[in-house]
C-alpha cells in the first residue's frame, strides 16, 4: 500500500479525504531576516493563526492539505507539526527549491563555482524525503520545483533535473510553480525526459492562463494541472479561472485537476506593505474561498457535485497513488 509522509506521521491516499493541494502556513522570501524592524508575527501568533485557518477548513469537511513551501522560502516544518498535532489535520510538506529570481539562488550560485551542484541538490532532496528535514525527523512527502517568466534558467533546470533524479530514486511525486501560465510544458518535458512518470507531476498555477490548448497539452501528456490560485485576482481573475476549469471538465480532463488557493497565512518579515495587507480583496489568501464562493459559481456553470468531489477528494488520492491517467482524445 502506498504511504504518504505527513508532518505528524504517515497516511495513505485513501486516508487523505477532502484535500487542498497548495496552501502555505508561512512564507519568508530570502532576505526577510535583514528587515529587522519588521520581523513578522511571533511563533505563538503564527501558531494561533494557523490553527484558526485549519479549524475553518475542518468545519468545511477538509482533513488534509499540501504545503509545498520549498527549502529556501521560509519553510517551517516544526510549526506545521505543532499545528497538525493540535488540530488532528494532515499536512504534507515539501523538499525542493524555488525559482531563481525569488529563491535561494545566491547560495547555490556561489557553491557552483567549486563544482556541479546537481549531485548535492539531489542528495539533499533524497535525504529529506527518506530520513527527515534537518534534525527534526519530519519527512517531506513531495518535491517542489519552480520556474519564472520567459525561459527556464540554468539554475532552475538543474533543480528540475535534481528533483527528477530524487523522484525516480524515492518514488516521491513532484509539484511545480509556474508564472503566468508559462513553461509548464517545458517543465514537464525536462522531468519526464529524466525518468519521472507524468502522472507523478502537478504543473502548478496552470490557472494563470486561459489558454485551453496549453491546458489540454498538459492534460493529454498525462500530468495533473494545478488550478490552485483561486482568490488571487490581482494576478488573474477568478472568472477566467472558472471558465477555463469548466472548459477542461467538459473536455474530459476533470480527472487530472487539483484545486487550491496558494494562500499565505503568515509572513516572515513584511514583504507586503501594511496598506496592502490591511485592504486585501475578499477571497485572497482565504483557504475557504473555493468552497464558499467558487463552488456555487461552478454549479451555476453546470459542474456537478460529483465532479467537484473529484477535484477535492479523488484526484489528490489518485495523484499520490501514482495511478496512470486515462488517455484523452
Amino acid at each position: 500500500m502506498t504511504t504518504i509522509a505527513t508532518v505528524s506521521g504517515e497516511t495513505t491516499p485513501d486516508g487523505l479525504g477532502r484535500t487542498l493541494m497548495h496552501e502555505h502556513l508561512v512564507i519568508g522570501y530570502p532576505g526577510w531576516e535583514s528587515h529587522t524592524t519588521r520581523p513578522g508575527l511571533s511563533e505563538a501568533d503564527q501558531f494561533a493563526v494557523c490553527v484558526d485557518k485549519i479549524q475553518q477548513l475542518q468545519d468545511l469537511g477538509f482533513s488534509s492539505m499540501l504545503d509545498p513551501c520549498p527549502n529556501d522560502l521560509g519553510r517551517d516544518v516544526e510549526l506545521a507539526a505543532k499545528v497538525a498535532q493540535e488540530t488532528g489535520f494532515q499536512i504534507i510538506c515539501a523538499t525542493g527549491l524555488y525559482k531563481q529570481v525569488e529563491g535561494g539562488f545566491p547560495y547555490w550560485h556561489f557553491r557552483s563555482q567549486f563544482g556541479s551542484v546537481l549531485e548535492p541538490m539531489t542528495e539533499l532532496f533524497i535525504r529529506e524525503l527518506t530520513e527527515g528535514i534537518g534534525e527534526t525527523g519530519i519527512r517531506a512527502g513531495i518535491i517542489k520545483v519552480a520556474t519564472g517568466v520567459g525561459e527556464i534558467t540554468e539554475h532552475e533546470r538543474t533543480v528540475l533535473v535534481a528533483a527528477a533524479r530524487a523522484s525516480v530514486e524515492t518514488g516521491a511525486p513532484i509539484t511545480t510553480h509556474t508564472d503566468q501560465g508559462q513553461l509548464g510544458d517545458q517543465q514537464l518535458r525536462i522531468l519526464t525526459e529524466n525518468g519521472v512518470s507524468p502522472q507523478r507531476i502537478i504543473i502548478g498555477h496552470s490557472c494563470g492562463t486561459d489558454d485551453h490548448a496549453y491546458h489540454m497539452g498538459l492534460a493529454r501528456a498525462g500530468a495533473y494541472l494545478g488550478f490552485d490560485r483561486f482568490g488571487i485576482e490581482l494576478i488573474h481573475p477568478d472568472a477566467s479561472r472558472i471558465a477555463a476549469l469548466v472548459k477542461l471538465i467538459k473536455a474530459g480532463a476533470g480527472d487530472r485537476i487539483v484545486v487550491s488557493h496558494d494562500s499565505v497565512w503568515c509572513w516572515r518579515g513584511e514583504p507586503l506593505p501594511p496598506e496592502l495587507t490591511e485592504n486585501l480583496p475578499e477571497g485572497i489568501f482565504d483557504p475557504t474561498h473555493f468552497t464558499r464562493r467558487i463552488v456555487p459559481r461552478l454549479i451555476d456553470a453546470g459542474v456537478t457535485e460529483e465532479q467537484i468531489d473529484r477535484l477535492l477528494v479523488d484526484n489528490p488520492r489518485r495523484f499520490f497513488e501514482g495511478e496512470k491517467l486515462a488517455a484523452l482524445a
